[in-house]
């Protein structure tokens, strides 16, 4: 149970009453309880602390999956590495702080400050000699509005040819003897491929306060390199990502899939007026020159032509842009697009990051209680399981009380019920059920599927109406047992949903 953390800066406020005070009287409980342990007590402890942190979002996938560049595109600025230097190799927590700051903690020793470099305006990450192996995690202090709300966590390659490094990222993600230190994992992937859908077997685990894909999103990342980087090749991605969507098999593993280009969205949000120059004076050639010249990455790095940019200068373009990058950049101003600030907002547009960024909100941070919860309930199932003593009994009566009686966790195990096919509706019941027990985010408005605009009146008339639509369902003499007892979960979130707009 040994805790390897950083030190989160800035903490989130206070949240209200509810599963997650319920959760951090039983951790305080707990704590009194294995007071005279110091390894259990301080486990417990910083699961209690948690709650006052930001959430922790991991991102993982293969090698070249373009990690970083997420990381990158979701900050807004080149903190994360994104070469295959020493450093990718490394757990790295990017937190929000006052001042910039990089710190290196070895599994043997003390931590130690690393040098901050910057190179073209990326970060510069250098372990001053040390082995990777013996690194345990960096952690980047980072002046970032988006990472006061969320603490991004680039994990190392899995399926990496280095044992080690493949190692290392199955150790944090999916540890054996512990939680995950993630609240929950944005999985990047290139295509569905089997080991893909190990990994994220791996990585859901089937208890009871587990059982469900609710901490997890894939991203179909480097969308723009679908159909050899042509100009549909974002519209020919998000066809894939709905294909997926339908998975039978994934939709039990993950809460959903989303197509990005990351290094169009990274580029978008960090763009230069110099890079916009050659994007300028490559729109100028003629159509007869240039075409030829974006056939290939090679070809427009390298090859000499007159009135174009120097080959250097091209070399830079398609590393930050990425030849899909430059063909829809030149596009554009050729369009009539000569803003370069109006430019970077149509590349961000389209490269899906918005779309991301949307989900993770309803997702992620809508749930941040109950990923937080979830987390120290497998805390101290774990620490009773080890430790168990005289009084720890009420403990593990109250947390199966919390876990069986909580309806966030009963919604969780229905959702995940119905995506593996475990409860089955009519076809055109799935999609209102999953949207009722929260699957496309917690707020009323996307419960009942309205439009965020609507006032309390239309909100209210909708929850009455998915009341009533599933009370018949749940009282159908046609329905199994099974089905009416999923129908009344969904209705109780329905009559949650009503409730909480009769009080306001």
């Amino acid at each position: 149970m040994t805790v390897h953390e950083p030190t989160v800066s800035i903490g989130a406020p206070p949240r209200p009453a509810g599963l997650g005070a319920e959760v951090r009287l039983l951790l305080r409980r707990a704590m009194e309880v294995y007071a005279d342990s110091p390894q259990a007590s301080g486990w417990l402890r910083h699961h209690l602390g948690r709650f006052e942190e930001p959430l922790r979002v991991a991102i993982a996938g293969k090698v070249k999956a373009g990690k970083s560049t997420l990381l990158n595109a979701l900050v807004g600025e080149e903190i994360a590495p994104t070469d295959a230097g020493e450093c990718t190799r490394v757990v790295t927590w990017y937190q929000d702080a006052p001042a910039p700051r990089v710190q290196m903690y070895p599994r043997a020793g003390a931590a130690r400050q690393l040098t901050l470099a910057r190179s073209r305006g990326a970060l510069q990450l250098d372990l001053g000699g040390t082995p990777p192996e013996q690194v345990d995690r960096l952690v980047v202090d980072w002046p970032s509005q988006y990472l006061r709300s969320t603490t991004l966590i680039d994990t190392p390659g899995i399926a990496s040819l280095s044992a080690d490094t493949a190692a290392r990222a199955g150790a944090f993600l999916a540890p054996e003897d512990s939680p995950s230190q993630a609240d929950a994992v944005v999985y990047l992937m290139r295509h569905l491929h089997s080991s893909d859908v190990r990994f994220l077997e791996s990585f859901l685990d089937r208890g009871v306060a587990r059982a469900a894909p609710v901490n997890t999103i894939a991203v179909l990342s480097r969308a723009d390199e679908i159909g050899v980087g042509r100009l549909d090749a974002l519209s020919s991605a998000r066809r894939i990502a709905r294909r997926y969507q339908g998975d039978e098999k994934l939709r039990g593993l993950c809460q959903t899939v989303v197509a990005v280009a990351g290094l169009l969205a990274q580029t978008g949000r960090t763009m230069r007026q110099d890079e916009y120059a050659a994007l300028a004076a490559l729109a100028g050639l003629e159509r007869g020159d240039l075409d030829p010249l974006l056939l290939s990455a090679d070809r427009f790095a390298h090859r000499d032509l007159e009135g174009a940019p120097s080959p250097e200068i091209r070399e830079r373009l398609v590393d930050r842009f990425g030849l899909f990058g430059v063909r829809l950049s030149t596009t554009l101003i050729r369009q009539g697009m000569t803003d370069p600030s109006a430019i970077a907002t149509e590349l961000v547009r389209r490269s899906g990051l918005e779309e991301l960024r949307s989900v993770l909100a309803t997702q992620f941070s809508e749930r941040r209680d109950l990923l937080k919860s979830r987390s120290a309930l497998l805390a101290i199932e774990m620490v009773l399981q080890r430790e168990p003593r005289l009084g720890s009994a009420p403990l593990a009566a109250d947390m199966e009380r919390i876990l069986a009686g909580a309806h966030e966790f009963v919604e969780l195990r229905m959702l995940s019920a119905i995506r593996a096919g475990a409860v089955r509706f009519p076809a055109d019941a799935v999609a209102d059920a999953e949207r009722l027990l929260g699957g496309g985010g917690g707020a009323p408005s996307a419960r009942l599927g309205v439009d965020p605009s609507a006032g309390p009146q239309e909100l209210r008339a909708a929850a009455m109406e998915a009341v009533v639509r599933w009370k018949r369902r749940a009282e159908s003499p046609l329905a199994s047992r099974a089905t009416a007892d999923a129908a009344r979960v969904v209705v109780r979130s329905a009559e949650g949903i009503l409730a909480a707009l009769t009080r306001y």
